[in-house]
């Protein structure tokens, strides 16, 4: 299966874990050295409706990656 980052973009990362709906990829990381993916990045959310800026980024290792589907992400914890 091929995917592109346009296409991850438009993907909703699901928590199994506790069904948490944690929101939609932001950016990659990759490694340069093999070219290949290692986590995807979700960004966190507002504090006190946007006034106080945003928590910390979610970082979701590639290994916590359970299902890429057609709309939406399978995560099992953010360990």
């Amino acid at each position: 299966m091929k995917c592109s980052i346009n296409e991850l973009i438009t993907k909703e990362e699901i928590n199994v874990t506790d069904g948490a709906r944690l929101g939609f990829v932001s950016d990659v990381e990759i490694d340069l050295s093999d070219g290949r993916l290692t986590a995807i990045i979700v960004p966190g959310a507002y504090r006190m409706m946007g006034f106080l800026g945003r928590e910390d980024d979610i970082v979701i290792k590639w290994e916590n990656i359970k299902k890429i589907g057609d709309d939406i992400i399978i995560i099992d914890s953010l360990k």
